[in-house]
């Protein structure tokens, strides 16, 4: 006789997903690239002060796109989940989440929602640390379970 699988303890409300070694990396690389780039337009005697101004704009601009990128998570709290990707962020209540999908090859979660339409969570996404998004998605999909009218119904 096989026992179901045991369904996995929802975390403690309020929780934050994030991919926390992409963010390291994105980060420490956007204030080395800053630095770096900076460094340079200070150290050339030939360069203008245009040139140096146009320089360290550059290096804000690369590192803007590096802290866009860190941007994303996903924090759940008693009243639902707020998803933070990239250029917007989108609060849902935890009936409006049907499903929590992280399938093999998929570059993140996405959120199976009650209007019918999928939406992607950035903030949990297996590329760099793929048994830590495993775990997130897992737990984000018991509390979906738990909270809302989740898989329960289907």
């Amino acid at each position: 006789m096989t026992e179901p699988a045991a369904q996995p303890v929802p975390p403690a409300l309020p929780v934050t997903f994030r991919p926390t070694r992409t963010r390291a990396v994105l980060l420490s690389v956007g204030l080395a690239m800053f630095a770096t780039i900076t460094a340079i337009a200070l150290l050339l005697e030939t360069l203008t002060a245009g040139e140096r101004i146009s320089f360290v704009f550059i290096a804000v601009l690369l590192t803007s796109v590096l802290l866009l990128l860190s941007r994303p998570k996903v924090v759940a709290d008693e009243a639902g989940v707020t998803v933070v990707n990239l250029t917007n962020t989108r609060r849902l209540e935890w009936a409006q989440i049907l499903r929590v999908n992280l399938r093999p090859g998929d570059p993140w979660v996405f959120l199976d929602l009650s209007d019918g339409t999928s939406l992607p969570a950035l903030g949990i996404q297996p590329g760099v640390a793929r048994a830590q998004a495993i775990g997130d998605a897992r737990a984000l999909r018991a509390l979906a379970e738990s909270r809302g009218t989740g898989a329960k119904d289907h």
